[in-house]
């Protein structure tokens, strides 16, 4: 899947709900009837599995109690797991009356909760187990065998669409008809359970309720195939309520524009928001999540601030004298005691502070901020770097080599470069990279290899031979990436965005460096992939932005697995897209493979789409900075995970300023 949704649902209007569409293919799906759930869900005529395995085969962690439409419920304020007996689930004082039927090649499944007690109940905490087969364990395995659920708990406009991570071939969406799911929690995480390459158990969860005595409440969904981008026509032709927002991010004063389609009925709810934040837009139980922002440029202004004034180490008998570090909201300081967690040391993401100001500096020169900038390039050349350039992450907690810190220190060199003219930062951008590569050889697939800017500062410097030598290096890397193509390998996680996404971008940059429609194809067959990570929740934290659920455990205060949205290397995604507009425009020509696309996967964004893309996908992450410059680094979405309280921001200021650097290279 790539982001085509909001074209069909926003461009085409009222066309696309009108037209004739044919079914996707039959749910296929094996009841348990002696525990009163599901064991697997299949299309037709696909050999994908749609479910966890929860006998244990797949993971042993994941056993039967986690199996689909099992689940549990808080009464009174005493948690109860699902019992079924005599045909129904009982939990506590309530009856849960499950039926399921295959009506029209669909999955049509109705869940009536009743009160058996002589006396009102109150509800809460109410969970429904969707195992959806979530999971990273290698890239080949990926593509066929593994799908994203997208999930939107939007109230009597949810729905979940699970699309193949390769972006290609049927998918497999599911509808509330009668009801609401008000949010969702993941289950059974932790570095015991799957580490950073299990995305958990996913739980739909309906609204808190109280019940009288001997009321009832009913939730209804279906759960259907389709084929391509028919996932809002085929949603709605089944009751749903598709809800869509021109755009999810906002200035103060501005009018929100919101689209609720159910039926043949279309409803536009317009209005003008004030204050900054979250905004939820509604109609009929369904709505739309939007947020208001100050103007990015003055946004970033305050953070370059915030940063000179809080975030870089200032005490000259400190080992750590003029890093960018993290800065914890709830104490006001410094985290300066990291206790071993290279997550929070002073090198790694935390460069991108760096990258931030050196690039605004550049466009709004400020001594003070050349002042701080020089203090910390003398720090990551003397204190992180040896003669050779080899880069360790820590002052105190040296560690063997990470191979992403290498082209982060090169871009940042780079950029101080452009910012001075300074030829030895030329230099130093150079010997890092080439440092990379002696390390690493020519098949990491590194976060921001800094291709169009590192040959331009050489050639700018007039160092012609050291570029010649990188660009070999880069033809040596590219020509891996072509050859892998799908068989993404692993790195830190077995596959993620955070691989496809670089692999995109270099791509598409080497196509603009060497007028190369090899690269540029290359580049191409990876884009459905990378837009399968993103679904198109009218969200700003969910619209388009990929899924990530681990950064809150290693980046936070209070580590916790789970969805983070958003999170700013969704801004690589951003990056990549542009980059790839860029490139099909320099070549003069649309994707190679585009009709192989149009034939699997509806039409193909050309380069004015994809920049729109990437613009949206910057903005929703302005909601991780605050008006006073203060940030933070993720955003859990869920509303528990493994029963821990989630929907908050983190305290720590950390490696989010990658946004605003995504940001700045959009707006150049």
């Amino acid at each position: 899947m790539t982001r085509r949704i909001r074209r069909a649902a926003w461009a085409l209007g009222g066309l696309l709900w009108a037209a004739v569409l044919s079914a996707g293919p039959a749910v296929r799906f094996q009841p348990d009837s002696l525990r009163g759930t599901l064991r697997s869900i299949r299309l037709e005529g696909d050999p994908m599995a749609w479910l966890l395995r929860t006998d244990g085969s797949q993971y042993p962690w994941v056993g039967e109690s986690y199996a689909w439409g099992g689940g549990y419920l808080t009464a009174d304020g005493t948690v109860f797991p699902w019992t079924w007996q005599n045909g129904r689930f009982t939990a506590g004082p309530v009856e849960i009356a499950v039926t399921r039927s295959a009506q029209e090649g669909d999955l049509v499944e109705s869940y009536v909760f009743t009160n058996v007690a002589d006396r009102a109940v109150s509800l809460s905490d109410i969970g429904i187990y969707t195992p959806f087969n979530d999971n990273y364990p290698a890239a080949d395995t990926c593509m066929t065998g593994r799908c994203h659920a997208h999930i939107w708990p939007g109230g009597t406009g949810a729905w979940v669409q699970a699309v193949k991570m390769s972006g290609r071939g049927p998918g497999l969406g599911l509808v509330v008809t009668r009801g609401a799911i008000a949010d969702y929690e993941i289950w059974e995480r932790g570095n015991d359970k799957g580490w950073s390459n299990d995305r958990g158990v996913i739980a739909l969860c309906p609204p808190s309720m109280t019940l009288e005595a001997g009321a009832s409440w009913q939730l209804s969904w279906r759960v259907f195939g389709y084929e391509g981008d028919d996932f809002p026509a085929e949603m709605l032709r089944r009751g749903g309520t598709w809800t869509a927002c021109p755009k999810y991010v906002y200035r103060e004063g501005e009018m929100a524009e919101v689209r609720f389609r159910k039926g043949g009925r279309e409803t536009v709810l317009r209005q003008r928001l004030r204050g900054f934040g979250e905004h939820r837009l509604g109609w009929d139980g369904a709505w739309a999540e939007v947020w208001v922002t100050p103007q990015p440029d003055s946004l970033i202004a305050r953070r370059i601030g915030f940063i000179l004034d809080h975030q870089q180490m200032n005490d000259p008998e400190d080992p750590r004298y003029g890093a960018y570090m993290v800065y914890d909201r709830e104490s006001g300081a410094l985290v300066t005691d990291d206790q071993g967690r290279s997550d929070l040391d002073e090198g790694r993401e935390r460069v991108g502070m760096g990258i931030l100001l050196a690039e605004w500096c550049r466009r709004h020169p400020a001594q003070r901020l050349l002042g701080s900038l020089e203090r910390y390039a003398r720090f990551l050349r003397q204190a992180l770097q040896e003669k050779d350039y080899s880069t360790t992450s820590s002052v105190f907690h040296p560690v063997p080599d990470r191979g992403y810190n290498y082209p982060w220190i090169a871009d940042f060199y780079f950029r101080m470069y452009a910012l001075t003219g300074e030829r030895q930062y030329a230099l130093d951008g150079y010997g890092t990279l080439k440092a990379l590569m002696r390390r690493f050889g020519h098949g990491f697939y590194c976060i921001d290899y800094p291709v169009l800017r590192g040959l331009a500062a050489l050639r700018e410097a007039g160092l012609e031979a050291e570029r010649a030598d990188l660009l070999a290096d880069f033809r040596q890397t590219a020509e891996i990436f072509r050859s892998n193509g799908l068989s993404f390998p692993s790195h830190e996680v077995n596959y993620e965005q955070s691989i496809v996404a670089p692999a995109v971008l270099f791509l598409s940059e080497m196509a603009i460096a060497e007028n190369d429609p090899v690269c540029l194809e290359a580049a191409c067959a990876m884009l459905p992939a990378l837009g399968a990570f993103a679904g198109e929740q009218p969200s700003h934290r969910m619209h388009g932005i990929a899924i990530r659920h681990w950064d809150a455990f290693w980046f936070g205060k209070r580590p916790l697995y789970g969805d983070t949205f958003p999170h700013y290397w969704s801004t690589i995604t951003a990056v990549a897209y542009a980059r790839f507009a860029q490139a099909m425009q320099a070549l003069g020509g649309g994707c190679p493979d585009a009709r192989e696309l149009t034939r699997t996967q509806g039409s193909y964004p050309d380069a004015q789409e994809l920049t729109d893309r990437a613009l949206a996908i910057v903005e929703a992450n302005l909601s991780l900075f605050a008006p006073d410059g203060n940030a933070t680094c993720a955003y859990l979405r869920p509303r528990r995970v493994d029963g821990h309280p989630g929907r908050y921001s983190d305290p720590y200021a950390n490696d989010q300023d990658w946004a605003l650097v995504a940001w700045l290279a959009l707006h150049e």
